[in-house]
C-alpha cells in the first residue's frame, strides 16, 4: 500500500494533472483527489496523493514543502489517519474526532 500526502494551499484553478505532475519528478503517483465544494464544485484548495513508496513520499514532503505553485506556497505533509464520524455510542461526533472530545451535539 502506498503513502498518502496531505498538500494545502493549491491554487484554485490547478487541476489533478498539474498536482500529479510535480509530485511524479518523485516517485510513482498511485492517486490525486482536489477536495471540492459538494455545491459548487470548486476546489477547496485542498487535496490528498497517494504515492506506491513511503520513500518517495517523503523526498516529495520534502522538496515539495514550502515551495512555490502557480503563484501559491504548498504546505506538504504526511496525510493522518481519518478520524470515525460515529462515537462508541453510534452517534455522530462533532467536528469528526469519533473520541466523544469537544461539546456534545444535544
Amino acid at each position: 500500500m502506498g503513502k498518502k500526502v496531505h498538500i494545502k494551499n493549491i491554487p484554485f484553478n490547478s487541476t489533478e494533472q498539474d498536482i500529479k505532475d510535480i509530485f511524479a519528478e518523485f516517485g510513482e503517483v498511485q492517486s490525486v483527489k482536489i477536495i471540492t465544494d459538494a455545491h459548487t464544485g470548486q476546489s477547496k484548495g485542498f487535496g490528498f496523493i497517494e504515492m506506491e513508496l513511503e520513500a518517495d513520499a517523503k523526498k516529495a514532503i520534502a522538496a515539495l514543502n514550502g515551495k512555490a505553485f502557480l503563484g501559491r506556497t504548498l504546505t506538504v505533509a504526511e496525510a493522518r489517519p481519518q478520524q470515525p464520524k460515529y462515537g462508541p455510542d453510534g452517534k455522530r461526533t462533532p467536528f469528526g474526532r469519533g473520541s466523544g472530545q469537544g461539546r456534545s451535539w444535544r
